[in-house]
């Protein structure tokens, strides 16, 4: 048992692949921290189940439109996002301040894309959220994935009553791993 605890590899963080380094238990939930420090609840490391919605999102989405992509490859948006076009989806970057990333053509606002858009990934500060799902309402645009540390209790619910599905704080790269890697 203690050889197999030490083989594990770890499959929560987007950052690494190598050995889970310690188990603890806090709060009644078991975690593991990985080799980068991360710590990370066990239920969020398990795959695809039938009833899991983020999963089923993921499979059925083809466009995503990344509002506040940067074109540096240095800054997070341009990683997942490169991360999410090498998965197969189609990358479309919503940011005013970029002529296009990840070989694609920005446009300045959602209005503005042309076409379905599946998911709208916003990698911006909480404040201009509610401004974004106004206009993915708008659009009726199935799905609106607020990065982690974008949160907006008040938009979120704004566009769940709008029939918007809505993932809240949750980086879509590590979700997509914890599921299709």
């Amino acid at each position: 048992m203690e050889d197999q605890k030490k083989n594990r590899r770890c499959a929560a963080s987007w950052r690494c692949h190598g050995p889970l380094t310690t188990n603890f238990w806090h709060n009644s939930m078991l975690l593991i921290e990985c080799c980068f420090r991360e710590i990370i609840p066990v239920d969020t490391m398990v795959k695809a189940t039938v009833s899991d919605e983020i999963g089923e999102l993921l499979k059925r989405t083809k466009t995503i439109a990344v509002v506040g992509l940067s074109d540096s490859p240095l800054r997070p948006s341009y990683g997942v996002s490169a991360y999410m076009q090498t998965a197969g989806y189609r990358i479309i970057p919503v940011n005013p301040s970029i002529k296009g990333a990840l070989g694609e053509k920005a446009v300045a606002s959602l209005a503005d894309v042309g076409e379905k858009i599946d998911i709208v990934d916003v990698f911006r500060r909480s404040e201009f959220v509610p401004d974004v799902v106004d206009e993915a309402i708008r659009l009726k645009v199935p799905a609106i994935w607020l990065q982690e540390g974008v949160i907006h209790e008040e938009a979120a619910e704004k566009a769940r009553k709008a029939g918007i599905f809505v993932v809240m704080d949750r980086c879509i790269l590590k979700e997509h791993r914890r599921r299709f890697s």
